[in-house]
């Protein structure tokens, strides 16, 4: 597969994984104490993680989309 994920999209990617992983395991907000919130941030976050490091997202695959220059 060719990359579908620009520089920016894999930025802010990067900075959303992280934060939700922050918020699942360390931010101890009472919202995530529950377990689908603090799992679902979690399950989320690393998949954003994911996406950034391989620039492969499945989504703007099936959609068509992509913010990567190199792959227009």
């Amino acid at each position: 597969m060719k990359p579908n994920v620009g520089t920016i999209d894999r930025i802010l990617r990067f900075a959303l994984g992280l934060v939700l992983l922050y918020l699942a395991f360390l931010s101890g907000l009472p919202l995530f104490d529950a377990p689908l919130y603090k799992y679902g941030a979690a399950i989320i976050g690393i998949v954003m993680l994911v996406v950034a490091a391989l620039r492969i997202c499945p989504i703007y695959a099936i959609l068509g989309i992509r913010t990567c220059p190199a792959a227009r």
